[in-house]
């Protein structure tokens, strides 16, 4: 087998699709290639995990013909609470809380289920023409020329195009044989990840409770249930994963409290190992990277999926603009201009969320006592506050047009 096309996208995740839809929808021919098999992920029942899509990834995905499938699906976040404490002891005095009032752009995101956010990609997959679609099949080698790039795929097959997107997540592929060096640090820090159900409704509050060993995140998702993102010590959760549901919820209960009344298990656990990896460039000869293969993220404030689709609009942008322009959209100056407008911002973020991760995950009373009082202050100015909310929903600065909901 062996296939022409423009673009070669290696991963079929959630960058991958994202990426492929916005690039044929604006004329070019793409190959995914996807080492899962993508009917089996599409059909899978409720496991727990669910993502938190900004307004600006909600506008991306309107843009390519995915959020009309997934608006009725989706649980809108009207409000964010932050605050400090320690397990068992209710938060701090000083809390911040962000009200989707505040900004004119509706609701400040989404959760979104991933078998529906992945569902949804497949059927807009499956009904493009100029998108051929390779699940259970991966890249194994690479080949850059001075006119194309050509894939091998497990099966023995072979894609040419002129130009390879990795997204390929944290242990790419394409960066790694395209000899792209990372740099990054481990946190000490395990993410358990689940889904729970709860008496009382959550009216569509995100909750974000620093604790000395690591935040703990509860996202609501449709219903009287919520999406939790658990930070903590590698020892401690690898041995709070080992136990059964019933002495799996002891222990959460005291850390997520009874503000939502009683709480059971809905759907399965997940267990990430927590680290930050950045790629030393986003781009190589006919290859650039896209989210976790450019930039692997602490998952706090649910950023990392929405960096992603930022890579995902600029990208896009950049590679169909120099197609009107006639120009090869595999050459060098070409895809550099990618890397010029993505690399600063996301590890400028990247960065960011590492120092925050650092400042709250600790019991130090001194930085206690002045995380406290910055939240207390940051809480009595309007200004800042609607600042917070407009990066937080990556509507801040300037983002490429499909996240602004404007088409290529």
């Amino acid at each position: 087998m062996e296939i022409e096309t423009d673009v070669i996208v290696a991963g079929g995740g959630l960058n991958g699709p994202a990426l492929a839809l916005a690039l044929v929808s604006a004329g070019l021919r793409v190959a995914v290639i996807d080492a899962q098999p993508a009917r089996a992920r599409a059909e899978a029942r409720f496991d727990g995990r669910a993502y938190a899509l900004a307004v600006a990834s909600k506008q991306l995905l309107g843009a390519i013909g995915v959020w009309q499938a997934l608006a009725e699906e989706a649980q809108p976040i009207l409000a964010i609470r932050t605050s400090d404490g320690r397990a068992g002891e209710g938060a701090a005095p000083f809390f911040l809380d962000f009200e989707a009032g505040e900004i004119d752009a509706g609701p400040m995101g989404y959760m979104v289920e991933d078998r529906q956010l992945y569902a949804a990609f497949l059927a807009a997959m499956e009904a493009l023409p100029g998108l051929v679609h390779l699940p259970g099949r991966r890249v194994v080698a690479q080949e850059a020329g001075a006119a194309s790039v050509t894939v091998t795929l497990s099966d023995g097959g072979q894609v040419r195009g002129r130009v390879l997107a990795g997204c390929d997540g944290r242990q790419s592929g394409t960066a790694e044989r395209a000899g792209i060096r990372r740099t990054g640090w481990d946190y000490g820090q395990t993410a358990i990840v689940c889904a729970v159900a709860h008496e009382e409704p959550h009216l569509g509050t995100a909750h974000q409770f620093f604790m000395p060993t690591g935040p703990l995140a509860i996202l609501p998702l449709k219903g009287n249930r919520s999406s939790i993102v658990w930070s903590e010590t590698a020892a401690t959760a690898e041995a709070i994963s080992a136990l059964d549901d019933a002495a799996f919820l002891e222990v959460l209960r005291p850390r997520f409290g009874d503000f939502l009344g009683p709480i059971s298990l809905a759907g399965g656990r997940f267990r990430y190992p927590l680290n930050l990896t950045l790629a030393e460039r986003y781009t190589a000869p006919r290859i650039a990277l896209v989210g976790d293969a450019a930039h692997g993220v602490h998952p706090l404030a649910g950023q990392g999926l929405n960096l992603g689709f930022r890579d995902v609009g600029a990208l896009a942008e950049v590679l169909v603009d120099a197609r009107r322009r006639g120009e090869d959209i595999g050459a060098v100056d070409v895809i550099d201009r990618y890397q010029s407008w993505r690399r600063f911002d996301s590890t400028l973020l990247a960065l960011g969320m590492d120092g925050v991760n650092r400042l709250f995950s600790n019991d130090n009373p001194i930085l206690r006592s002045a995380r406290d009082l910055g939240m207390g202050v940051v809480g009595k100015l309007p200004g800042l506050r609607r600042a917070f909310i407009r990066q937080a929903a990556g509507i801040a600065g300037r983002p490429p047009r499909l996240l602004r909901g404007q088409p290529l």
